[in-house]
């Protein structure tokens, strides 16, 4: 069954205009062509209307901040609007007068509903600092006029009621003989679809009543679907410079939101990809900076990008104020299904493991965590090596079946002897055989040592060795402490 969602821009969003200087209840006042098309609450309560010219603005409230409306900034925005909103289905549309429309009839099971996905098309567009309004209906022609018009229909019955309330004039196709209908006395669709037909299609032409039946579902209806650029570059300007990480955060959540809609549609997933933040331009130009994000596995988790970018964000130290933020992908591959496990691995699968391994890093900076990467010499300071987890540096194979801890100590510390045995806090009783370590002959750093597991009166177990009497120099040979087990 075919299902569609349509969202109708009728402007760029209040808060796009709006200043970060100036407070959320500041007066703002959008102008077209010298007249008033848009006001915040604070200039409508200076009793500014719609409608109104500039002047008449100013003479009733001259603090109100006037903004002439940008019409190519509103473009981006839509289609910016229609590439996020392809996270939710391929078949995605730029209508006329400033409308998106999406057939998710396919992807209502997916996304649980049609009621779920509409509120999921609510939060995007509140993602992308947008004001909007959603029709839903089983047609597109019907969900664009349902959207105009403030309205939803869910089946095919409340459809053609609910499109029967809608005026004359929100139906392009009727509005140059909208005076004409005015003086016999239609003043909505329905009454319109109540008229002769033939005698409608002689005076206006097929048009009108070919809109009703694509409408209705009478008609079939074609578009032409969105198609994705190869590459993804998008860029927002930012109101106003600011060097507030959360306001840049909130441009970026905006720009991630366009990512995830460009990886669905493309099928990829992202493997790296690079924020730039623009600063001052021209004669005192200053170069962006550049936050780079790296990913273990490739990626489309919208919730994981948010807060790993997000995190990113919080830490960068900015030489100056920002203009734009730009959201760059440097590498992407091709989406791999995933399938659900029966019996699911506990405490998360290997994927959610390094998406909170990146979290930590980007929290804590790649220079606070490590990663085992032994080495196969049998020296135990030699093999226990920790990288950055950034380092890529593959590690080799290490013997696996000797009982060994992962905390070692830098230098190992002498201990001393009580009644011939090791003592640390309380004598130390053997609890393994011994494990023979000679190695680093080829080098200047030569041991020989027979490693136990020892076990103190707290039942604390630890590492311990004593030198070969060839190495040692007394004939029963010193004890060390090396590790300690968890």
């Amino acid at each position: 069954m075919s299902q569609w969602i349509a969202v109708y821009l009728p402007y760029l969003s209040l808060e796009a205009y709006l200043p970060t200087w100036m407070p959320d209840d500041a007066g703002l006042v959008i102008l077209e062509r010298d007249r008033v098309v848009a006001m915040s609450r604070a200039a409508a309560g200076s009793g500014v209307q719609h409608g109104m010219r500039r002047g008449g603005v100013l003479t009733l409230a001259s603090t109100v901040a006037l903004r002439d409306r940008d019409k190519q900034r509103e473009d981006e925005s839509l289609k910016a609007l229609a590439v996020a909103l392809m996270q939710f289905s391929p078949q995605v549309t730029v209508a006329a007068e400033a409308t998106v429309l999406v057939d998710v009839g396919a992807s209502l099971r997916l996304f649980g509903g049609i009621r779920r996905l509409r509120r999921k098309f609510a939060q995007t567009v509140e993602a992308l600092a947008l004001t909007g309004r959603l029709g839903v209906a089983p047609t597109g022609t019907g969900a664009w006029l349902l959207a105009r018009y403030g309205a939803a229909a869910l089946g095919e019955a409340s459809l053609r009621c609910k499109l029967g309330r809608i005026p004359v004039a929100v139906l392009p196709e009727a509005r140059p003989v909208a005076d004409w209908f005015k003086g016999l006395g239609c003043r909505t669709l329905d009454d319109v679809a109540h008229l002769p037909r033939t005698g409608l299609t002689r005076r206006t032409g097929p048009a009108l009543l070919d809109a009703l039946d694509r409408a209705n579902g009478r008609q079939p209806e074609g578009f032409e679907w969105l198609t994705l650029p190869p590459t993804f570059r998008v860029k927002q300007e930012l109101a106003d410079r600011t060097e507030r990480a959360d306001l840049i955060a909130m441009c970026a959540e905006g720009l991630v939101e366009q990512l995830i809609g460009w990886l669905a549609g493309a099928h990829y997933s992202v493997s790296a990809l690079s924020l730039l933040l623009d600063h001052e331009r021209g004669r005192e130009a200053i170069e962006p900076t550049r936050i780079a994000v790296a990913f273990s596995e490739a990626t489309a988790n919208r919730a994981h990008l948010l807060r790993l970018v997000r995190e990113r964000i919080n830490r960068v130290e900015l030489p100056a104020a920002v203009l734009a933020v730009t959201l760059r992908v440097d590498e992407a591959e091709a989406a791999t299904s995933q399938s659900e496990s029966l019996f699911p691995e506990p405490g998360g699968t290997a994927a959610d493991h390094a998406r909170l391994m990146e979290v930590l890093a980007a929290r804590l900076g790649d220079d606070k965590l490590r990663r085992l990467a032994p080495v196969p010499d049998h020296r135990p300071e030699v093999a226990n090596r920790w990288l950055p987890l950034s380092d890529q540096t593959k590690a080799t194979a290490a013997p696996t079946h000797l009982r060994r801890p992962l905390w070692l100590l830098n230098k190992p510390i002498a201990l001393m002897m009580r009644q011939h045995r090791p003592y640390y806090g309380s004598p130390l009783r053997l609890m393994s055989q011994a494990e023979r370590v000679e190695a680093g002959w080829w080098t200047d750093q030569i041991v020989a040592r027979d490693y136990f597991v020892a076990e103190g009166s707290n039942h604390c177990c630890y590492w311990i060795f004593r030198e070969r009497p060839a190495v040692a120099d007394d004939d029963d040979g010193r004890w060390f402490l090396h590790g300690l087990f968890g």
